[in-house]
């Protein structure tokens, strides 16, 4: 053996790693010696060395009834090291010592995914759960764990009829986790398959509900104390209460009349060409950098460096990609920054970081733009919100402090605008009245379609364009419009274009037509931007009164309907009375330049004003303390409610079933006082 390679360990470690060697060469180390000083190499940081020992074991020990176990160790070992090629052949060689090693079939099926071989990441757990269809308790662990990766792999690929069916059967196999439950559901919503949430002869509905995930709840339900509820469970489900051993708290430092400038960090995947990224362009540009020093904290894709993320890092102070660091290691980084205010821009989105937070880096940490709810954690103990969304008396549905400011929704006054397209260039009859809707599929809900058709079946002529999914989706939904009696060639679907061109077709609709309970968000402002009416129904919850938040910014608070009703009503009325749609669109336009949705500077100013008072509050031992009370009550008791299947209903009538439930839960259950549904 050459001892080249080791030349950068202490001279006790090669002479260990020499004996060892010797001792695998005349099979005199026992597999459990190897795995115990591997580890301890591993421990070190030196992975090499443990390579090295397991190369050779594996060698001269073939005979082995272990072998495969030796083989699965290496292979994790060469992962460490960054050698996936490595880590492939050995996972191979353990399966050709134990064929029915499902770890060792879950970590090849990893690996293939890590070297963006999807499909035959897809084939390596297929061939497991083919192989454990005579299903034993040794083997349901993994055959679990093969039908959740190939349900998630397919779904991150579009192939949602296959991922529906690969996590319908994790589902069946183990109802009490939530893990495939959540994804199936998420599956369901994008595909426009009603009813969302269903359970089998082996699971239950109840089940199912405890499976879904704070965001598509949000898309389910208008039910503010389940949704809180939820998101804490969901808190503790990813981060709980982590070990922070090796962790130092953060230092309060004082900087309210000190001269100093108040450092404050924003952490998202979505610093890049993405919605939230579009929205936080202009505001990073606008900080006031002589009242605070602006950091970033990117974990989203790597190696993105696209037009927005590069105009971000321009104008920032501290630009740091902290992916690749472990939650741990990324709380240490922050820490060591000193941040003052740190704002979790990705709540329980898409490539969140969550235990991050968990771990305190900062003195505050506050939940604002990229999150339509409650974070309903330990740690988050600020939202930032304008009174559209949270108006007063709503408090009580957030555990943290809520703060407003004028508009929640921020916008990029700079975006480019491509040419406007004619009808006829995208696809659309030049003389039909169009209702247009660009939210994802996965924002529409079965009554809000029945709300649609009312529309289209009131109002001849008329067409609903929508932002199109996969053909076969496409295809649901004109079936479906043809069982409500109208003409499926109505419905037309846009295709995705570039950001530029998507904004230059938007203003060739009449109206746009917003999703309830999940109303649009960057898409209402980017309609409205273009000159496009939107029409919405608030409900309760953050998620379902963010959209009519923007309608009233821009200045047309008339289209906020009060109910279900007075949805369709307006939508007909307005097909019907060009006049006033004129009216409507003239308004938008003269207010424009004016209203608070593009009055920036103003939203910046009032961020920085709150983040001052955050600090000031600290300094003054105010911090709030979030309000994390009787929770497993309202969880409860939501899922009570949630059963009913109540799609719309007035704050006063929602209070009184929470109160009503309350009290039975109180006559069986005692618990500490609850305020919230009495203040």
């Amino acid at each position: 053996m050459s001892m080249v390679i080791h030349t950068a360990f202490a001279p006790e470690q090669n002479a260990q790693l020499a004996a060892a060697l010797e001792k695998s060469r005349r099979q005199q180390l026992s597999l459990l010696d190897a795995l115990q000083l591997a580890e301890r190499w591993s421990a070190a940081g030196q992975f090499a060395l443990s390579a090295e020992l397991y190369k050779t074991w594996t060698a001269f020990n073939d005979q082995s009834p272990l072998l495969h176990l030796a083989f699965f160790n290496y292979s994790v070992t060469l992962k460490q090291l960054g050698d996936s090629a490595g880590a492939i052949n050995a996972l191979k060689a353990a399966l050709k010592a134990q064929p029915m090693m499902g770890q060792a079939h879950i970590n090849l099926g990893r690996t293939y995914e890590d070297c963006g071989l999807g499909a035959q990441a897809i084939q390596q757990w297929r061939s497991y759960v083919e192989s454990t269809a005579e299903i034993t308790p040794d083997k349901s662990v993994h055959r679990l764990m093969a039908l959740q990766h190939i349900g998630r792999v397919m779904e991150g690929a579009g192939l949602l009829e296959d991922a529906e069916t690969a996590l319908w059967q994790a589902i069946e196999l183990r109802p009490d986790k939530p893990e495939a439950g959540q994804h199936w559901i998420s599956v369901r919503q994008h595909q426009c398959k009603w009813p969302v949430v269903q359970g089998s002869e082996y699971v239950t509905k109840r089940q199912m509900l405890d499976s879904i995930s704070p965001l598509p709840l949000a898309c389910y339900a208008d039910d503010p104390l389940y949704q809180m509820a939820k998101a804490h469970r969901y808190f503790k489900m990813l981060a709980g209460r982590p070990d922070a051993a090796h962790l130092n708290k953060p230092v309060p430092r004082k900087k309210v009349d000190t001269g100093q400038r108040l450092r404050i960090g924003y952490v998202s995947s979505d610093l890049r060409d993405h919605a939230v990224g579009f929205a936080l362009s202009e505001v990073l540009e606008l900080h006031d950098k002589t009242s605070v020093e602006v950091y970033a904290y990117y974990i989203g894709e790597p190696r993105t460096n696209d037009a927005t993320q590069n105009r971000m890092k321009a104008v920032i102070d501290v630009w740091r990609d902290i992916t690749a660091l472990s939650d741990l290691d990324a709380a240490k980084q922050i820490m060591a920054d000193e941040i003052d205010v740190l704002i979790d821009v990705n709540g329980y989105t898409k490539l969140a970081r969550t235990k991050i937070f968990s771990y305190r880096p900062a003195p505050v940490i506050v939940n604002f733009c990229g999150y339509p709810g409650t974070m309903a954690s330990p740690v988050h103990q600020y939202i930032i919100a304008d009174e559209q969304i949270i108006p007063p008396g709503n408090e009580l549905y957030y555990t943290e402090k809520v703060l407003h400011i004028p508009c929640n929704q921020p916008v990029d006054r700079k975006r480019a605008i491509g040419p406007r397209p004619t009808r006829s260039e995208v696809g659309l009859p030049e003389d039909a009245f169009v209702f247009a809707c660009f939210n994802g599929m996965q924002k529409i809900t079965g009554p809000m379609f029945a709300r649609w058709m009312a529309i289209l079946t009131a109002t001849p002529g008329s067409i609903l364009w929508l932002l199109g999914g996969s053909d076969a989706v496409n295809q649901r939904l004109r079936d479906l419009a043809k069982s409500a009696g109208v003409d499926p060639a109505r419905l037309y679907f846009a295709s995705k274009v570039p950001n530029p061109n998507h904004l230059a077709r938007i203003a060739i609709a009449d109206l746009f037509l917003d999703t309830f309970p999940y109303g649009a968000h960057s898409t209402a402002s980017d309609a409205l931007t273009m000159g496009l009416p939107v029409l919405t129904l608030p409900g309760k919850s953050f998620a379902s009164r963010f959209c009519s938040s923007i309608v009233k910014s821009a200045g047309i608070p008339e289209l906020i309907c009060a109910s279900p009703d007075d949805y369709v009503r307006k939508a007909v009325a307005l097909a019907n009375d060009k006049t006033e749609l004129s009216r409507i669109r003239s308004s938008l336009q003269a207010q424009r330049e004016t209203c608070a949705l593009r009055d920036i500077p103003r939203l910046v100013r009032r961020l920085e004003e709150l983040y001052w008072q955050m600090q000031g509050e600290r300094e003054r031992g105010e911090t709030p303390v979030p309000d994390l009370s009787n929770m497993e009550m309202y969880y409860e008791i939501g899922s009570e409610v949630m059963m009913a299947e109540v799609e719309f209903e007035d704050e006063a009538a929602y209070r009184k079933r929470y109160r009503d439930r309350i009290s039975a839960w109180h006559d069986f259950h005692p618990v500490p006082t609850d305020t919230r549904l009495w203040t």
